[in-house]
């Protein structure tokens, strides 16, 4: 059961990365080196069952392409920062190869004796150990010369997981030996490379406890689909089948669902290639029709706006002329009114204009940070009351994001604007920049929180929409349109508020890929 679960979990892995669209060298080297595990435990678990020559060769063949490819992924994942060169992955390539021409030639033919096949089975195996240990060592090399950094704690936790998981398996070897029962260390080795797997292909996680939760939440879902299977089987089934077996394929089958997912999707597309995604969601669907009506907007705002800014021009030139012929200050004072109330009405106009008019984004790919440093420059430089003090928390080492740095400044401004006017008595605007963990990939995050008067909690769930505003004068657009370039950049902006404590706008961006 042990060898059938790393062997499952290694195909999974590998089938994951191959498909998967965000493919790196270093992905794909350990995919390869997942899929030999793969074929080394594979074919060992079907030579168990059906003993075959083919099978034989097969468990050996994966058992020797192990080293190279473990060396080849070693220098992907160092960025090649390390002593191993491309002439040792080479080299360790051609002494696999003549082994396994000389286990061919040893199990096909007399020349050697039937007593030295242990000491070559014995031989490969040291073979198989000792190479990966060259590519642990480098990667302890690697942590002694690499300055600090995120990038240093990541590998820190994966030589940590390394060597732990070697001195479990020599621990359960060592307890099997004594006490005689089956050993556990292709289970140990299953969980190691899922490890692995989130420490590449998840580089945000820079923190032992963010790697650890990922890890929790895959095995609690696993928990929970063996329960309830179990429930079922004991219910309904005639036989009894072992939790800890109903536990691992549950385990296989929550790691197996989004390659599984990719490669149907793949597949339909390839059939039905003119079919809508099946695998859209209800909020995809909802997104979709958003944006339909966001480009009917788009259509109708210009008409809508010529329409009425042509009477608002006659209205405000036929009271400038009135208000230039009449004597009475009363009736000025009116006609004055009429004007303001005019160019009030023709600014919602142009806002409405702003909202609806598509943003022709200038995307480019750069550091979130200086970005909010430059709109909080802007804000210092506005006179702020010396009551209002304004904080700033930016993550050193955020990844870069795809974004038009002047339409997110214009969000940050008119977010930030909106806060202050929430504190009249002063208070503190806090910009803090963060790095996500999420299933759909990387991202990064910014929050500005401020300590004014909050949001009642009726009002929360209307301050995006259009025309919407707890302000006497205001015309209730900017919230909307920064959700709109929000939207636009692919990303999302969201808002808690707790009144009389203050509110608090989250933005989340995925980031760049080059």
């Amino acid at each position: 059961m042990e060898t059938l679960t790393l062997a499952a979990v290694s195909l999974t892995i590998a089938v994951s990365l191959i498909i998967s669209r965000n493919r790196t060298p270093v992905h794909l080297s350990f995919a390869w080196l997942c899929l030999a595990l793969f074929v080394h435990k594979g074919a060992a678990f079907l030579g168990g069952l059906l003993p075959h020559d083919v099978l034989k060769m097969a468990e050996i063949a994966g058992l020797l392409a192990i080293p190279p490819l473990t060396l080849s992924f070693t220098r992907n994942l160092l960025n090649r920062q390390t002593y191993l060169s491309e002439r040792h992955v080479l080299s360790a390539a051609v002494i696999s190869l003549l082994l396994a021409v000389a286990a061919y030639v040893a199990t096909h033919t007399d020349l050697i004796s039937g007593e030295a096949l242990p000491h070559l089975s014995v031989f490969l195996r040291g073979y198989a150990l000792i190479l990966p240990a060259i590519g642990y060592l480098a990667l302890i090399v690697y942590l002694k010369t690499k300055a600090g950094g995120a990038e240093k704690k990541r590998m820190g936790y994966l030589a940590m997981a390394c060597a732990v998981a070697v001195a479990l398996t020599a621990m359960d070897h060592l307890a099997g030996a004594a006490y005689g029962f089956s050993p556990h260390g292709d289970i140990i080795l299953a969980a190691l490379i899922y490890l692995i797997l989130m420490i590449v292909t998840r580089p945000q996680l820079t923190a032992l406890h963010d790697i650890m939760a990922r890890a929790a939440v895959v095995f609690i879902m696993a928990c929970f689909a063996a329960i309830i299977f179990s429930i079922f089987t004991r219910w309904f089934g005639r036989g009894e089948t072992p939790f800890s077996s109903i536990l691992v394929a549950s385990f296989i089958i929550v790691i197996s669902m989004e390659p599984f997912r990719q490669i149907l999707k793949k597949i339909l597309t390839l059939i039905y290639p003119d079919s809508p995604d099946v695998f859209t969601s209800l909020y995809a669907l909802d997104e979709k029709m958003e944006r339909e009506k966001s480009q009917l907007l788009e259509e109708m705002a210009p008409v809508l706006a010529h329409e009425i800014r042509n009477p608002l021009g006659s209205m405000k030139g036929a009271a400038q002329v009135l208000r230039s012929d009449e004597e009475s200050e009363e009736r000025q004072r009116l006609l004055d009114v009429i004007i303001e109330e005019v160019d009030r009405l023709n600014g919602v106009v142009s806002q409405f204009l702003n909202y609806a008019k598509p943003f022709h984004l200038n995307r480019k790919i750069q550091g979130l940070n200086p970005v909010v440093e430059k709109a909080i420059s802007i804000i210092r430089a506005s006179n702020l009351p010396e009551s209002m003090v304004i904080e700033q928390d930016l993550h050193p080492d955020l990844p870069p994001v795809h974004i038009d740095a002047e339409q997110f400044i214009q969000v940050v401004l008119n977010i930030a604007y909106n806060a202050m006017e929430s504190m009249p008595d002063g208070g503190r605007l806090i910009f803090r920049s963060t790095r996500i963990a999420g299933d759909t990939g990387s991202a990064v995050g910014l929050s500005i929180r401020d300590t004014g008067r909050g949001i009642k909690r009726e009002d929360v769930k209307n301050i995006f929409k259009p025309f919407f505003t707890t302000k006497e004068r205001g015309v209730g657009l900017g919230l909307p349109i920064c959700q709109r370039i929000i939207r636009s950049h692919e990303g999302r902006l969201r808002v808690k508020s707790i009144p009389g404590r203050g509110s608090i706008f989250y933005i989340r961006l995925d980031t760049a890929h080059p």
